[in-house]
């Protein structure tokens, strides 16, 4: 009797648990993406500048994987469907953004869900620099589950971490991509290209742009995501807007729209308050080092980031604070500091990265 009890117990929990799953499935499937031939997207326009917002009400739904919560949380997530709208109907999109919105890492995946890695294609994410390359392709493998170097890869300078046939997300530096172009001009197994971190505007990304802009003449159907937090959108658009060099001729456009698109994305993953001196700094490195120590001593433990112009900087502000940490003793006995910039060994920037110390605070 207790045996034939304690089987109808078990029998209805499997039962409870197999309801919840499917309900929980259900939920994952009812996750809509937008695809060819469907109802756009509802499109708001903005009264100021011009620039196009597009709303979709976010799913709070719960039971998904925390890294799945925290892409659903980035502001991004509620334009998915619109940016893959915008790419399919546009030669050109161009995405403002502000940091932290997620248009780096969730984009070129939207891209990939809407098809355009399909048959042998691939979409190439250029960034203005290496570790940037590096730490979002893995990222971007991270989120969607996938090994490194397959589905999701990287170029840089001799480093080449993708396999042919396979990688369908590729991340490379400007520079990489224009030396691809010496081989293939027309760049044919790339779908779309996005290049991110478009306002800063290097000498690789100018002359990027600028061949981008003559590929597009003789492949219509390449795509090209621009994407900056702080770009000129009116000035891009202006630059890509390849429907104004056809001489005002009337003919139906076959394809998709020469008129580049704006997309503007508010919102940002995290608070950030902006606090000013009341005076220029005579010496901003050392302005540095007394606004971290300040930070230090009167927050409560955390990270702190400090960006600096260059190597020669980065270097003289970590032999400073660890000068003072040591003539100090336990007042920064807690403070352990890290240099980060693409010169430092691949093995240094993951240690930067991923070493997580209890109870101190790293810089």
């Amino acid at each position: 009797m207790r045996a034939m009890l304690l089987l109808r117990v078990l029998e209805t929990r499997v039962e409870t648990l197999s309801k919840s799953r499917a309900k929980e499935e259900s939920k994952m499937s009812s996750t809509q993406f937008w695809k060819p031939g469907s109802e756009k997207p509802r499109m708001i326009d903005d009264e100021e500048g011009g620039v196009l917002f597009f709303l979709q009400p976010s799913n709070s739904s719960s039971g998904y994987a925390n890294i799945e919560k925290q892409k659903r949380r980035l502001p991004v997530y509620n334009h998915r469907r619109a940016i893959q709208y915008l790419v399919e109907t546009h030669a050109t999109t161009i995405v403002v953004g502000e940091t932290g919105s997620g248009k780096t890492t969730q984009i070129p995946q939207y891209l990939k869900e809407a098809g355009w890695a399909e048959g042998g294609r691939v979409i190439a994410c250029t960034q203005p620099r290496r570790l940037a390359v590096q730490a979002v392709a893995s990222r971007v493998a991270e989120e969607m589950g996938v090994k490194l170097g397959e589905e999701v890869g990287y170029i840089i300078r001799f480093e080449d971490v993708t396999k042919v046939g396979v990688t369908m997300i590729k991340f490379l530096t400007d520079g990489v991509l224009l030396r691809e172009m010496m081989d293939d001009p027309l760049l044919t197994k790339y779908s779309v290209v996005m290049v991110d971190e478009a306002h800063e505007r290097t000498l690789s990304t100018d002359i990027l742009l600028g061949l981008l802009k003559k590929i597009q003449r003789r492949r219509p159907e390449l795509r090209l995501v621009i994407s900056s937090a702080t770009i000129e959108a009116r000035s891009m658009s202006a630059f890509f807007n390849l429907s104004k060099r056809r001489h005002g001729k009337q003919c139906e456009e076959v394809g998709p729209k020469l008129e580049p698109t704006i997309l503007s994305v508010e919102g940002r993953g995290y608070n950030i308050q902006i606090h000013y001196l009341e005076e220029p700094a005579s010496d901003y490195l050392q302005a540095a080092v007394s606004t971290v120590l300040s930070v230090h001593d009167q927050e409560p433990i955390g990270d702190i980031l400090v960006f600096l112009t260059g190597q020669d900087d980065i270097d003289a502000c970590v032999q400073s604070l660890k000068e003072e940490a040591r003539d100090h003793g336990k007042r920064y006995s807690e403070l352990v500091v890290f240099p980060l910039y693409s010169g430092l060994s691949r093995s240094i920037r993951t240690l930067s990265f991923h070493l997580l110390l209890e109870e101190r605070e790293k810089l």
